[in-house]
């Protein structure tokens, strides 16, 4: 029986809450079910202001047209990241700077970020990979000093904080996914967090194609029309209804994951000790939200014949971005600078199964799968893999 890399799990709510939505004769979004998703994030996480979207991509979308980027104009954003982080300000004509992760984990290294600001420079976009915290501190303060905006790339970071504070809620805005792949999810949907006041009002106009329909719903206008640029991000109450039944059981959700995440951090310890891989390094500021488990690798050639050896066990892994920087649409745009680092997360990193509906029967079959491999490779190098495991 295969083990899939990922599994979405249902709480055993959705349908029924979907039920109740299509009951109430409005489905076409920001009915009762958005409105519950919203609070929720409001009341658990002290956001200013949450609009649910039909996707991450679309959320990071309004975020561009919210700070009124146009060509010209500069964002930095990590080169180890999805294309939508990029797309959104590439389609409203901006100059991608892209920035090398860091030597510990994927996130953008902020000790290179000053350096590649110009006058052009608008916005600094930050991606909490695997829900680990960024150095936000020294992001904000880079910010502030240069009059820059902070975007935070949440797509992974549901329930995970910086220094006590939840990620999402320190930027100027900041984009959640609820893809099928992440610990809360509705198939496909999104939200944008609105942190600074001035791009409230109008980030309700974006969502809503460019017309203060919201306005008029509240009966804060006698009519509504078209006043902004804009298009269609809001998702149906059917999405939203799914959703809300997943937040129902957040806790237990994080529970299970956080398990499954500690018994292979535990587990492959020793591998680590050995030089053989390395473990996702987790900084002090930072807590775990247990989105992804990952190893590093010695190399594209280990990685490879790792993951033939998995799958050859009906295990499902799967390696994860490669660098945009390198990438067929853009390598002719970017500067040249080498991202080393970028680079060798997108060869090495590895991510393992991980879901709530994973058994520990089956996570020991992966561990000890991984264990046979590297037994099997002879002896460890004295270098090991290259990067130090924190």
């Amino acid at each position: 029986m295969m083990i899939p890399f990922n599994k979405p799990y249902l709480t055993g709510k959705e349908v029924h809450y979907i039920y109740q939505a299509v009951s109430t004769g409005k489905i076409s979004g920001d009915g009762m079910f958005t409105h519950k998703c919203h609070n929720f994030f409001v009341e658990k996480y002290g956001f200013r202001k949450c609009l649910l979207t039909t996707s991450c991509t679309d959320a990071l979308e309004m975020s561009a047209l919210l700070m009124n980027i146009k060509p010209g104009d500069e964002v930095i954003i990590p080169s180890y990241t999805f294309v939508s982080t990029a797309n959104a300000f590439v389609l409203r004509g901006a100059k991608i700077v892209f920035a090398d992760s860091n030597d510990v984990n994927p996130n953008i290294d902020a000790r290179v970020i000053e350096q590649l600001v110009t006058p052009k420079t608008k916005a600094i976009v930050v991606v909490h990979y695997a829900g680990i915290a960024c150095d936000m501190d020294t992001i904000m303060d880079i910010a502030q000093r240069h009059n820059l905006y902070v975007i935070e790339d949440a797509a992974q970071a549901i329930d995970a904080f910086y220094k006590g504070k939840p990620l999402g809620g320190i930027g100027h805005m900041a984009t959640f996914s609820f893809h099928e792949t992440k610990n809360i999810q509705c198939g496909e949907g999104g939200m944008l967090v609105i942190n600074d006041e001035q791009f409230a009002k109008r980030a309700e106009i974006i969502r809503e194609k460019g017309t203060n329909r919201s306005a008029f719903f509240r009966g804060e206008v006698d009519k509504y029309g078209w006043v902004d640029m804009g298009s269609s991000f809001l998702p149906s109450e059917v999405t939203a209804a799914f959703l809300y039944a997943q937040l129902e059981q957040l806790e237990p959700i994080q529970q299970k994951r956080i398990a499954l995440w500690n018994r292979y951090q535990e587990s492959l310890l020793p591998l680590a000790k050995e030089g053989r891989i390395v473990l996702p390094s987790l900084p002090e500021y930072a807590t775990n939200n247990a989105h992804m488990f990952y190893i590093i690798c010695k190399d594209l050639e280990e990685r490879s014949a790792l993951i033939a050896r998995l799958k050859k066990e009906n295990i499902l892994s799967v390696f994860h971005y490669l660098s945009l920087h390198t990438s067929p649409y853009y390598k002719e745009k970017h500067d040249g600078r080498s991202l080393k680092n970028s680079d060798y997360y997108s060869d090495a990193l590895l991510r393992l199964p991980l879901y709530f509906e994973l058994e520990f029967h089956e996570q020991d079959k992966v561990i000890e799968i991984i264990k046979q491999f590297y037994q099997q490779q002879g002896p460890a190098s004295k270098t090991g893999v290259k990067m130090e495991n924190a």
